[in-house]
């Protein structure tokens, strides 16, 4: 009788132990039996859910279950009553008693065997938060799919193995674009080396930029000469690192064919020196005679009457003419590189100075500064004057103003360019005045592409010329 009443209390004792730690926990702690009946329920789901405990006894829990979650509760409820000695974790929607759902994980244990518990353990604790963080991780990837899959640029990931004494890096994963523009694919190429799926020599350069970029810990970008096939073998990449708990452990790279454009640079830096080696020839070769031509025209000029003489002059003057166009256009229309602020008041007057204006009247309308090659637009300025002098008479009157924060204008009085003859203006060779050299347009237009600008012709205000150089792009 004293035995069996000692017994007695040390189970009562456990049984006070478990309540004391469960109604302390933050953690719901549910028994319920074989059915699912709730056979008793911990403080904390007031806190968690809104109820009180005692009004949830004798209740079935999966009537408080989403519709969508109760077959995955059953099964894991099954699931522990088959395999006592295995517990289970579901996750289900539960009803709140304001009527919402909130997102619990459940541990469940069989502890039918238990002398303190009788039925099923289920240790619940709600999830919203990381539910969201996993949603949200969830439309981060579906936007990183659909970004990888549609993106026109290659993209490839290389995983980075280091050890105490190298580094391996092996391809895992090629977007689509990567696949089309190369023929290779994910699967050919996952797990293989650079040198493996490159060849040894151009593997090793692919791996020397790899090494740089994991040495510095920064995104590099580099252009890599990689024959894939012949019609993709120029790339221009860009490649950064990607930081695991401080360790570098995967490569993301951006690649673009750039084959077709760097054949076109090269293309024009040839016509460029062959346009350096004609304009050298003008320059020496021709005007070093021509000049001599001249002297002895002169010369020829105060000795002898003739007739012949100052047509001869006027020719070799209109030949220097051209030689001076011929060689302005050769060497002012090249990509302009660096840029400086101008005013346009200080330039156009400048370049005012510098023509035989004769009666001619300027007006500068507006103030304003660009960025722009000042000794190249010394050209513009100064064409378009004479232009304007050339049809517009001697007296004319040239304006210079702007249109807006991006267009400048310079028009005339005179007597207008017809509109069906507004884009041949511009043509090398063209001109509509006797000793003319028919360059001065396409000068001007030249040096402005060179600016990445655009001009254009169209009627004045007071019915003369209008040019308008655009700026912006």
């Amino acid at each position: 009788m004293t035995e069996r009443r000692t017994s007695k209390t040390e189970s009562e004792k456990r049984t006070d132990r478990y309540r004391a730690l469960v109604e302390a926990s933050h953690d719901i702690t549910t028994i319920i039996d074989t059915d699912g009946t709730m056979t008793y329920v911990s403080p904390a789901v007031t806190r968690v859910l809104g109820y009180d405990s005692e009004e949830l006894v004798g209740d079935t829990g999966y009537e408080y279950v989403h519709p969508d979650d109760r077959e995955r509760n059953e099964d894991a409820v099954e699931a522990v009553l088959s395999a006592p000695d295995e517990s289970q974790t579901v996750e289900v929607r539960f009803e709140h008693a304001d009527g919402s759902w909130c997102w619990i994980e459940a541990t469940m244990r069989n502890r039918l065997d238990d002398d303190a518990i009788d039925g099923i353990l289920l240790n619940s604790r709600e999830i919203a938060e990381r539910k969201g963080r996993e949603r949200e991780l969830h439309e981060l990837a579906g936007e990183y799919e659909a970004l990888l899959n549609n993106v026109e640029d290659a993209i490839f990931f290389v995983e980075v193995d280091a050890s105490d004494t190298d580094i391996t890096f092996e391809f895992e994963r090629l977007s689509p674009a990567y696949e089309r523009q190369t023929g290779l694919t994910t699967e050919e190429v996952r797990g293989q080396t650079p040198q493996e799926v490159f060849g040894e020599q151009e593997g090793a350069e692919l791996e020397a930029n790899y090494h740089r970029c994991v040495k510095i810990g920064e995104p590099i970008s580099y252009q890599e000469e990689l024959r894939i096939d012949e019609g993709a073998r120029i790339w221009q990449t860009n490649l950064a690192p990607v930081t695991t708990d401080g360790e570098i452990t995967r490569l993301v790279g951006i690649t673009r064919n750039v084959t077709a454009r760097v054949e076109r640079e090269r293309q024009l830096r040839r016509q460029t020196e062959r346009l350096d080696e004609f304009a050298s020839v003008i320059s020496h070769d021709l005007r070093n005679p021509l000049n001599v031509a001249q002297g002895r025209a002169t010369v020829l000029d105060e000795q002898v009457e003739s007739e012949h003489l100052a047509p001869l002059r006027q020719s070799l003057d209109w030949m220097e003419a051209i030689v001076t166009d011929t060689l302005t256009l050769a060497r002012q229309g090249e990509t302009i590189d660096e840029t400086e602020s101008v005013s346009l008041t200080d330039l156009v007057g400048k370049c005012w100075g510098t023509i035989d204006a004769d009666a001619a009247t300027l007006e500068i309308t507006d103030k304003m500064t660009f960025q722009g090659d000042r000794d190249r637009l010394r050209h513009v300025f100064e064409n378009l004057f004479r232009n304007a002098i050339e049809h517009g008479g001697t007296d004319v009157t040239v304006r210079v103003g702007r249109v807006d924060e991006d267009t400048i204008y310079v028009e005339d009085d005179g007597s207008g360019i017809p509109a069906d003859r507004r884009e041949e203006i511009f043509e090398p060779g063209h001109s509509s005045t006797s000793g003319g050299t028919g360059f001065g347009l396409t000068i001007v237009k030249r040096i402005v592409e060179a600016h990445g600008w655009t001009v254009s012709v169209t009627d004045g205000t007071e019915g003369g010329a209008r040019f308008e150089l655009v700026m912006s792009q």
